[in-house]
């Protein structure tokens, strides 16, 4: 996939290049950065990291991984917050970026990034998010990689509360429950849900817009036929389409050329937001691959907010999934 977010320990990721959020002597710290050291092999990253020692703020260098599944380890120093006045955000961008270099430079096909600057560093997790996702998505505009964020635990990862409470108030009255519970949100951010209704789907009663689609199509047309033919309609590249779908070059021409090939779910939902279609587009558009929409679903509830919220932002998007611990949109 080409940008994911998944719980897991970095020092475990079987990637190209792990990043490790240095300090600007490279020297081996707590933390995360403590835990590269030690998994790698403390000695012989120290050597090599003094050879490249000292490093600037915003900065990436890249080791071997000696010991660890991941070929190298890419060294890059976030800011230290303070105030948010004093270049912290053009920094971390810039500690981002950097790192994504060193990787392609070093023709890496997959890297996994902790959170940068949002430990010891001091940087408001939610504001270290946003920059990251910013920045990795600029990026990936005109470059082909496999970007993981890892966080250790849900106490690492922050997104907005104003965003988060809308969605569960949309949750609230979409989603149906064999008893009317409402979502609580723990101290742990863990999240419970009582059963569905049932196990067969019900499929939403959405307020469809009243706009004509974009398009007339045959009833019998494949997913692939509806789904160029939208592409032209939006006047929007395939390139275009499968980067903001978050999709995998090499899965996104599968679907394009093969007539008879049906995506997943979450990969037909990815096109439809990629697409910006309004809720009775997507309907019709996951119906070619055999899918609806579902009222049981928390999955499907989640997107339809988003779709009726008009925000076609698939990281957004994602960052509330991975939040509700649902798959998150695009593949490979």
């Amino acid at each position: 996939m080409p940008f994911t977010i998944i719980r897991q320990d970095i020092t475990k990721m079987n990637v190209d290049a792990i990043v490790n959020a240095a300090n600007t002597e490279l020297a081996m710290g707590g933390g995360v950065c403590g835990a590269i050291f030690r998994a790698a092999g403390i000695e012989e990253l120290e050597k090599a990291c003094a050879k490249l020692a000292p490093i600037q703020t915003g900065e990436a260098v890249i080791t071997p991984g000696f010991n660890l599944a991941a070929k190298y380890i890419i060294h890059c120093t976030g800011p230290v917050y303070q105030d948010g006045m004093h270049n912290e955000e053009k920094l971390l961008r810039s500690a981002y970026t950097n790192a994504l270099k060193r990787a392609l430079e070093h023709k890496c096909e997959s890297i996994a990034f902790p959170l940068i600057s949002s430990g010891i560093f001091g940087y408001p997790k939610e504001e270290a998010l946003r920059v990251a996702t910013s920045a990795i998505q600029d990026f990936l505009e005109d470059h082909e990689l496999d970007v993981i964020l890892t966080v250790y635990d849900k106490a690492s990862f922050a997104i907005s509360e104003q965003l988060l409470g809308a969605v569960e108030s949309y949750i609230d009255e979409h989603l149906i429950l064999k008893e009317p519970k409402r979502w609580l949100r723990l101290a742990s951010e863990e999240r419970v849900l009582t059963s569905p209704l049932s196990t067969a789907d019900t499929q939403i009663k959405l307020a469809l817009p009243s706009e004509e689609p974009v398009f007339k199509v045959m009833l019998d047309e494949p997913f692939n036929a509806v789904l160029l033919k939208l592409i032209d309609a939006k006047g929007k590249t395939d390139i275009e389409i499968y980067k903001k779908a978050n999709l995998d070059r090499k899965l996104f021409s599968k679907i394009r050329i093969g007539q008879n090939y049906l995506p997943s779910k979450r990969t037909a939902i990815a096109l439809a937001i990629a697409l910006n279609l309004n809720l009775r587009e997507t309907a019709d558009l996951l119906s070619r691959a055999g899918y609806a929409l579902s009222r049981s679903q928390l999955f499907d509830v989640i997107v339809s907010y988003f779709i009726e919220s008009g925000n076609y932002d698939i990281f957004s998007i994602n960052e509330v999934l991975f939040e509700y611990d649902q798959p998150l949109l695009g593949g490979k």
